[in-house]
């Protein structure tokens, strides 16, 4: 695990602030950016009103409380990382920094690769209620139906579930989709080909059971971590203690002795055995449909089950986008698609966005300064097909550096006014998508079509282009400090 022991009889709320849900909760109140809820039940009002916070970026986050039929105290929280500013206050930047500043963190943090590993206590929050045998029952947390075709409880949406490599010790997390089916019964879904499932396989050739922690409230920097692309053999923990800028305390679970946020609001612990699968779904998915269906999926039988006093479940919710689960994703993605440019060449590359109603896969924008004919081209050939780019792809559009391709009503300006359907668009087939997407070719062959867009002045005409109808920065910089007292920012 790479972790190193060491004793800790400080179990107070707060001691590692940057790793407690709770304080994150505070700074979010403190911030105007919390909505509080009362009373609202977990059939359909939780999930209902979720939904209607999650139709435009930018609404608070919302926590429940006095949920009926559940103690006082015992909370949910949701909607909590569709904003620029939310995700700035949780990685420390300033909270007004622009979207495209938000990207260009993600591109330094994926450059550094800051690694600061975890540590390991004896004491935490999480143990404040330890229940093993027949005293598990996850079902004593206000698990929503999240939307009303769910196919069950998902208590797992805003989640870590944590395994280790069966031959290197290699500990990974990942954000899977869990199903709470039982007291102390669970399901899980991994993709095939994520980590997740690579290592479950491991145990299970071998006929062993794989042993597995799913954690569901945490600091919702350690979530983020969850739903990276990090890469195999790489500890996440490793990852998210760089992203906070200090260990992240962990304890040993009873049963598996998987690393397990000590800080955590809620967690379990136990066993995926060879053969063992239950049915699970269907669940809205991120491209806002319900594509997966029902289907069978390994079962988790807990052994230990764990919480703080006045749990918090953490929700991310996939729904038609933009969405939690996928739109802090989308600023990430922009990152590592714009590192992905450069390391292929592409010169003067500006800015890019992953927007957020494709759920931040299926639309990509991209800002460039042309230096020669057929640049635009090539960068957004790339952009179609790097790593961080081609999953579940749609549309790359190419933009002039003088468009913030954040800004989706720029972006259609320019393709309305600098894009010639006849030259300036390519349409590639049989390109890597999944069996979410609704327009794959077929669920057993997941592949699609996408399109390029060149929506940049054509390059022999750039000196000639009728000019933008703008004031000049150096007039709007004299009005700007004349009058700052009644302009927008």
């Amino acid at each position: 695990m790479g972790t190193a022991v060491r004793e800790r009889a400080e179990t107070k709320e707060g001691l590692a602030e940057g790793q407690d849900l709770r304080s994150w909760i505070a700074m979010l109140r403190a911030a105007g950016e919390l909505q509080d809820i009362s009373g609202a039940e977990r059939e359909k009002e939780i999930g209902g009103i979720v939904d209607i916070y999650q139709r435009r970026i930018g609404n608070k986050a919302v926590l429940f409380d006095d949920v009926p039929g559940f103690p006082r105290g015992h909370r949910i929280l949701a909607n909590i990382l569709t904003s620029v500013r939310r995700i700035n206050l949780t990685l420390g930047l300033a909270a007004d920094a622009s979207p495209i500043d938000l990207v260009r963190y993600w591109r330094c943090y994926m450059k550094e690769a800051r690694a600061v590993p975890p540590v390991t206590v004896t004491r935490g929050p999480l143990l404040q209620n330890v229940h093993s045998g027949g005293a598990i029952d996850i079902f004593k947390i206000p698990v929503p139906r999240w939307h009303e075709h769910y196919g069950g409880y998902y208590i797992g949406t805003g989640d870590m579930v944590i395994m280790r490599d069966p031959d290197t010790g290699w500990i990974n997390y990942g954000a899977y989709r869990v199903q709470a089916q039982g007291p102390n019964v669970a399901t899980v879904m991994c993709s095939k080909g994520k980590h997740g499932d690579l290592i479950k396989r491991r145990y299970h050739e071998r006929g062993k059971p794989c042993p597995i922690a799913v954690v569901c409230g945490m600091h919702p920097a350690l979530f983020m971590i969850a739903g990276l692309e990090i890469p195999y053999g790489r500890n996440e923990y490793d990852a998210a203690g760089g992203l906070i800028g200090e260990p992240i305390e962990v304890i040993s679970g009873p049963r598996t002795g998987l690393p397990i946020p000590a800080h955590a609001e809620i967690a379990f612990e136990g066993f995926i055995h060879p053969n063992d699968v239950m049915d699970e779904g269907p669940l809205g998915e991120w491209t806002g449909y319900y594509a997966g269906g029902l289907k069978e999926e390994p079962v988790i039988r807990i052994e230990t089950f764990m919480h703080r006093d006045d749990p918090i479940l953490l929700g991310a919710i996939p729904g038609i986008p933009p969405d939690d689960d996928s739109f802090y994703r989308g600023t990430y993605r922009a990152g590592a698609v714009w590192n992905q440019l450069e390391a292929a060449g592409v010169p003067e590359v500006k800015g890019v966005w992953a927007h957020a109603a494709g759920g931040s896969r299926l639309w990509l924008t991209v800002a460039i300064k042309q230096q020669y004919a057929g640049h635009a081209k090539q960068a957004g050939l790339i952009a179609s097909q790097c790593h961080a780019g081609a999953y579940a792809n749609r549309f790359v559009v190419v933009v002039d550096d003088d468009i913030d391709p954040a800004d989706m009503d720029k972006v259609i300006w320019a393709m309305c006014t600098r894009f010639d359907p006849r030259e300036d668009m390519e349409t590639l087939r049989g390109c890597w998508s999944t069996a979410l997407d609704p327009m794959a070719y077929d669920a057993s062959d997941p592949r699609n079509a996408r399109v390029v867009i060149d929506a940049c002045k054509p390059f022999k005409r750039r000196d000639t282009f009728p000019r933008v109808v703008r004031v000049s920065d150096e007039v709007e910089a004299q009005v700007r400090a004349k009058f700052s007292d009644v302009l927008p920012r």
